[in-house]
């Protein structure tokens, strides 16, 4: 038995065609959506979007992944006119990566609009290109983890009474890109 979900990999144009004809095929239960920063990706950069679909058929229970890659910048046509339930995950996608919803309907006609950041809030915190803030303006102390050293292990205990401390070495923050980091 394998753990691995079925996935249906579609061309952005058939995005909605497949979501429908997942639909009806069975898969009339809508999970979840999101999407998966991939703008560093050599051959296809962008953003793959998922969409996570079960049959609730009793006795059948299937589930499906069904996925696209927008380019940065370009919509991604909604899938609310098949699930209303996808309005709350498209409202979070749009917010959290910047990523638009063509035909986004979620009844209010107020469109995509903030759902989970606090007024005023400026970015897109999922996106790998975001800095978070907080980590630049305080030094991050460097490693702490026997994981984070070079040798993977714990250094040695020192049996002379005076213990030699070695500096730390600095590390960027987590959530700061190297400076090398990214395609070249």
């Amino acid at each position: 038995m394998t753990d691995e979900i079925p996935t249906v990999r579609c061309a952005l144009a058939d995005w909605t065609d497949t979501l429908r004809d997942a639909r009806s095929g069975g898969f009339a239960m809508f999970d979840f959506l999101t999407a998966v920063d991939e703008t560093d990706r050599a051959d296809e950069p962008g953003f793959d979007i998922v969409a996570h679909l079960y049959d609730p058929t009793p006795g059948a229970l299937r589930e499906t992944l069904v996925t696209t890659t927008v380019p940065d910048g370009e919509a991604v046509p909604s899938c609310t006119g098949l699930w209303r339930g996808a309005a709350w995950h498209e409202r979070e996608t749009h917010e959290m990566f910047g990523i638009p919803f063509d035909g986004f309907d979620d009844g209010t006609g107020l469109g995509l609009r903030p759902l989970l950041l606090p007024d005023g809030f400026v970015g897109t915190p999922l996106r790998k290109s975001f800095v978070l803030t907080a980590r630049v303006s305080k030094p991050w102390p460097g490693a702490k983890d026997p994981a984070d050293t070079p040798t993977g292990q714990a250094e040695p205990a020192k049996t002379d009474a005076k213990p030699a401390r070695a500096p730390r070495r600095r590390m960027q923050p987590p959530g700061i890109p190297d400076p090398t980091w990214g395609p070249r």
